[in-house]
């Protein structure tokens, strides 16, 4: 899911690029719009499964956790240290996603400023 979130975001990217040096007509852009909120899209399904998962598994790593403070064996610490590494690991993968999305939501962003869908924002300056 990484390599499919990165090899989407350099495609935007380049495209982004594109979009700010003009080469890139008005349907040209909506195309790209629409494309890149689709992709949001499925992201943010990926993301929610994930963070189920990962609720989930937590959840078992605690239940694990506390059977093994009841009945101190080798199996309940075996299978509460193999909990342990799976949460983390689904942790990990839940941060990258989660990132990812919110990265794409700022290129979403400049796609509709530069669609001239939404204004550009005017940068503040401090009053004397």
């Amino acid at each position: 899911m990484w390599s499919y979130l990165k090899h989407h975001e350099a495609f935007i990217l380049k495209l982004l690029d594109e979009a700010q040096n003009g080469a890139l007509s008005g349907e040209e852009l909506e195309k790209i719009r629409a494309y890149h909120l689709q992709k949001i899209a499925f992201f943010q399904h990926e993301r929610f499964i994930h963070l189920i998962v990962t609720l989930f598994m937590g959840l078992f790593l605690l239940v694990s956790l506390f059977f093994s403070m009841i009945h101190k064996t080798y199996t309940g610490l075996a299978l509460t240290m193999l909990l342990l590494g799976l949460t983390g690991a689904y942790i990990i993968h839940y941060f990258h996603l989660e990132n990812g999305v919110q990265r794409f939501y700022g290129y979403w962003e400049k796609l509709e400023i530069y669609s001239g869908n939404r204004p550009c924002p005017k940068k503040k300056t401090k009053k004397k």
